[in-house]
């Protein structure tokens, strides 16, 4: 046996018991010929007092972290430590054994505030994940998936394994290819998400599943976005309607959150905001609810203006209440971060009212009486605020002023603090423009177009609305789902309208194609993604954070050292061979 008690458990009951503890050495100290140990496991820290001369000699051999096993008393400590809930005792060793010594020079301090390069962080991660801060968001990871899976068969939903070897299909992101050995030439796809397999399970009769799913897709890392795998609670179900999916995510996502936070929770029904009014007033489908900012459209306002800038342009404005209060530095600096590269605006005009309703800096000189009483009757401009205004085509527009309202909240400390903000994007467009100019699916392909058959018979394709939605918290994408299209004859006309020929369908969606002609009930679901859940719930800025092995910002995993390069042999036996680029 290696312990009777953990490191954290024991308190002042326990005095005079005789304990046998293992853990890491945090700290080593020496006090009046006194030697004492910070003892670390999982569970907490226990003071360890080493009073015997030759265990003294032997603790000095023991560099910090090295695992170790001590037998010894339970003893009152004289001078307590009540801020850790161990300090009101130690343990006075009898016995010290080394389990595992720590050989090597630690790359960095474990369990302190002193900052350390990330990537030295991903390299010796197992050393990183002894960090408390760290291995609690592990904890936290584990205890919010068994919450997940408890609220599920609650619910009645089956949960159902689909495979990891898959077919490619498009559903918005690069595949991963699996070269096939015994198929020469022929590749499976890693799945981006269990979509085809969800609906078929439906057309098998399964009237609710669900699965924590790990999900596999080539794209950029982001602070938010893990590169290449993820996970998320799919869930899928049988004769159901959009309400139906909407009080599921109302009763499992607040019922988790208020599990593990003491930050105030939305409580269902959540807020529904259709795409284009989340554009319209929040320049983004993701809107962080907790910023009071919205953004209106000023266009009209200035019309018969003399303002070149804004001649023939969309002209959307962010009205600041207080924004006057601010000085000329706020602003300038408000359109240095306009002008950079990943806002993309050419300038951010802007211009203040002060306590008595004069106006003055910024583009004042063009705000004539008639446009200034325009903006204080119709879009409730009021003293002591500040107006800043984006002006270009349509799109970019919105885009802009979105990135600036999201800026504008934070520099200007706007963030309601403490609290999640859920809110669902619902109908969203079936399709959008690809930067060919051709029409392509803006969300799910396998989604239900509002309207059926006749609206895609009749309806410029640009105008079609899905039933389509995304749940949205603190202006996180939070799950994204859809009532599904079931129709063979509505799915061969929705692929029609992007490009694919009825043959095209039956060779890259042969299974759902086919099954489909089986007697398909209407079903639908969604996916909340459970790495960004916990991100949220840790209060976490960085999705690596709540991940026990995340790859780096380059989806490079450091300390496995993936992606690697592989035997010639290896290539030849699934039929590959590498073209080295000049």
């Amino acid at each position: 046996m290696y312990r009777t008690k953990t490191c954290g458990e024991l308190t002042i009951k326990n005095i005079n018991e005789e304990v046998e503890l293992s853990g890491w050495i945090q700290k080593i100290r020496n006090l009046g010929g006194m030697e004492f140990i910070d003892l670390r496991d999982e569970f907490g820290i226990t003071q360890i007092i080493i009073s015997d001369k030759k265990l003294q000699e032997q603790v000095k051999e023991y560099p910090k972290e090295s695992c170790v096993h001590v037998k010894g008393k339970v003893v009152e400590r004289s001078s307590k430590n009540l801020k850790m809930p161990t300090g009101e005792i130690e343990v006075t060793a009898t016995e010290i054994e080394v389990l595992g010594v720590c050989k090597g020079t630690l790359p960095f301090e474990i369990n302190t505030d002193q900052e350390v390069r990330e990537d030295l962080r991903l390299q010796y991660r197992f050393l990183d994940l002894r960090n408390e801060k760290l291995h609690q968001n592990i904890l936290l990871r584990s205890k919010i998936l068994k919450t997940l899976r408890d609220k599920m068969d609650e619910l009645n939903f089956t949960e159902i394994q689909t495979p990891i070897l898959a077919n490619s299909s498009p559903e918005g992101a690069r595949d991963y290819l699996v070269p096939s050995r015994l198929n020469p030439g022929e590749f499976y796809a890693l799945p981006q998400a269990p979509q085809q397999f969800k609906q078929l399970l439906m057309v098998s009769g399964f009237n609710k599943y669900y699965q924590i799913a790990p999900c596999f897709r080539d794209e950029d890392p982001r602070a938010d976005r893990a590169p290449g795998e993820f996970y998320q609670l799919d869930f899928e179900m049988s004769f159901a309607t959009q309400e139906d999916v909407f009080k599921v995510i109302e009763d499992v996502i607040p019922y988790t959150f208020k599990k593990f936070t003491n930050w105030e929770v939305d409580e269902g029904p959540f807020l529904r905001i259709p795409y284009k009014e989340a554009m319209e007033k929040y320049g983004i489908d993701k809107p962080d609810l907790r910023n009071p900012l919205i953004i209106q459209d000023v266009t009209k306002a200035f019309k018969n203006s003399d303002f070149r800038a804004f001649a023939g342009k969309t002209i959307k404005a962010i009205v600041v209440p207080e924004g006057a209060k601010q000085g000329r530095k706020f602003f300038d600096k408000m359109g240095d971060f306009a002008t950079t590269e990943e806002v993309g605006a050419k300038g951010l005009a802007w211009t203040k009212w002060d306590e008595n309703g004069e106006i003055s800096g910024g583009i004042s000189k063009f705000i004539t009486e008639d446009i200034k009483k325009i903006l204080e009757e119709e879009y409730e401009v009021k003293n002591n605020s500040a107006i800043f205004f984006i002006a270009d085509e349509f799109e970019k527009a919105q885009k802009i002023a979105g990135l600036v309202r999201i800026e504008l909240g934070k520099r200007l400390n706007l963030i309601q603090k403490n609290v999640y903000k859920f809110c669902f994007i619902v109908d969203f467009p079936m399709y959008e423009l690809s930067d060919e100019g051709t029409i392509d699916f803006s969300h799910n392909p396998f989604s239900m177009p509002q309207g059926g058959l006749e609206a895609l018979n009749t309806k410029d394709p640009l105008d079609v609305l899905a039933y389509q939605y995304d749940l949205v918290c603190n202006g996180y994408e939070m799950a994204s789902g859809a009532v599904r299209n079931h129709n063979p004859e509505i799915m061969i006309k929705a692929f029609e309208i992007a490009g694919y020929a009825e043959e095209d369908v039956k060779n890259r969606f042969g299974a759902l194609y086919h099954a489909f002609q089986f007697g398909t009930p209407p079903h639908a679901g969604a996916a909340p993604g459970v790495d960004r859940m916990i991100m949220l719930i840790a209060d976490s800025q960085n999705i690596r954070e709540i991940i026990a092995f995340p790859k780096n910002k380059k989806a490079r995993d450091l300390l496995m050292g993936a992606p690697s390069k592989v035997e010639e042999q290896q290539l030849n036996d699934v039929h590959i061979k590498i073209n080295e680029k000049e």
